[in-house]
């Protein structure tokens, strides 16, 4: 590795390949590209959803249309997304009106967690071919500014013309401490609150017309990645709980007849608690408390009745089909969650079984905590997402996107600065 770069771009999910390829496509500039696993752990890596469409995806304060439009088609000429096919919308975005949720129609396309391995590799190597210096297992440990230098978890010192930081959601303890370090002010008030759905795929058909359906219900709730085919809930690790999620394989694994879908709700805090990352750390260990160390789950048919699920409600012939998250521990989310939360999210679960009726079945089942940090957003000082002269902060993690094309996006609008 040499001593010094014109560009140094911390994080290879979307957002730093985003910079990457338009530096690497678009001057002369020598560029590094660390990554501290042995593979990008964004996005891409999971599930690897895409929307091209305004505004999913992105942070609607911080792009208008036309610029996110153009932008789109030159992370689709990189991701060359095979677009998901859509069918009879209508009659669902009639019911969905009548009741005062919205349906959005999104050009989506999706790639599955067993092939986005694949995908990486060979965005990696077309880096790699266009002269950037790729560095996995490879992590950014001390900034000294005034230097232009940075430290790596390899030992090495690196200096720095630019420096490009996409640590992805996260990073969000690692950002914090750069942002304090560099003493640039941030703010982070705002958390997605929820559960995650799991029902067999013929109580919720709309995902054979439409893979991901983004329904908008009041109360600031929404239906959110959507996984379907051969489905699965996993568990994500955050520093003191577990947060759960959703993700499918392609089309070349079998599917299991299962649905996957979070119902969130966005929460906006102020004083006195005004850290969307407290906030979540508070309902996360609380959760856990209540449920042994793991996610909590129950079926619909006990939520109503207002009881608890246990093992035997899992066992039981009206439950015709298991959980594919067998570590979650049988509960009473409503314990868990806050009541102001869970009402809304009752409120539309109803609104959405009008829609599509079926997902209400006995044996659909409700997992928690589902939390989405939104992000540690800096100050920026232009339009670039420079925090300070020769530093720029993008991606999910710094509240610049809130998906893969939007990171992608903000890496293009950082990087176009930066060769301007």
């Amino acid at each position: 590795m040499k001593n010094s770069f014109d560009v140094i771009i911390v994080g290879s999910g979307p957002a730093g390949l985003g910079a990457a390829f338009y530096l690497a496509e678009h001057s002369d500039k020598s560029i590094l590209l660390i990554e501290k696993s042995k593979i990008s752990s964004g996005g891409l890596r999971n599930d690897c959803k895409q929307n091209y469409t305004f505004p999913v995806g992105f942070t609607t304060e911080l792009w208008d249309e036309e610029e996110a439009d153009i932008l789109l088609q030159e992370v689709a000429d990189h991701l060359k997304p095979d677009y998901v096919q859509q069918r009879n919308l209508d009659v669902y975005a009639n019911r969905a009106d009548k009741l005062g949720v919205k349906l959005l129609n999104i050009k989506q396309a999706h790639v599955g967690t067993d092939r986005a391995k694949g995908l990486i590799a060979d965005l990696i190597k077309q880096l790699q071919d266009l002269g950037v210096t790729v560095a996995l297992e490879t992590a950014m440990t001390v900034i000294d500014y005034e230097k232009r230098i940075i430290e790596l978890s390899t030992g090495d010192a690196v200096g720095f013309s630019n420096l490009v930081i996409a640590p992805g959601r996260a990073g969000y303890t690692w950002l914090q401490n750069i942002m304090d370090t560099l003493e640039i002010n941030y703010s982070d008030n705002v958390v997605d609150v929820g559960i995650r759905v799991e029902a067999k795929e013929e109580y919720y058909p709309i995902v054979k017309d439409y893979y991901d359906p983004k329904f908008i219900f009041p109360g600031r709730v929404r239906t959110f990645c959507t996984n379907s085919g051969s489905a699965h809930i996993v568990k994500e690790k955050y520093e003191t709980y577990y947060s759960v999620n959703g993700h499918a394989y392609s089309t070349d694994r079998k599917p299991n007849g299962l649905v996957n879908f979070a119902m969130l709700k966005t929460i906006t805090l102020t004083d006195p608690v005004v850290s969307g990352h407290q906030f979540a750390e508070i309902l996360g260990r609380m959760a856990m408390q209540l449920s042994g160390g793991q996610p909590m789950m129950q079926r619909i048919g006990d939520f109503r009745l207002g009881k608890r699920s246990s093992k035997e409600t899992f066992n039981l012939d009206l439950y015709d089909f298991e959980s594919t998250l067998k570590s979650s521990t049988p509960g009473d989310v409503s314990l868990a969650i806050p009541s102001k939360i869970m009402r809304d999210i009752w409120r539309a679960m109803k609104m959405l079984d009008t829609i599509i009726p079926g997902i209400m079945h006995p044996s659909t089942i409700i997992y928690y905590p589902e939390i989405k940090t939104y992000a540690i957003r800096p100050e920026f000082i232009d339009n670039h997402f420079c925090v300070k002269k020769n530093i720029y902060m993008i991606g999910d993690g710094a509240g610049t996107s809130r998906g893969i094309t939007g990171a992608w996006a903000s890496g293009i609008r950082a990087a176009s600065g930066i060769v301007k």
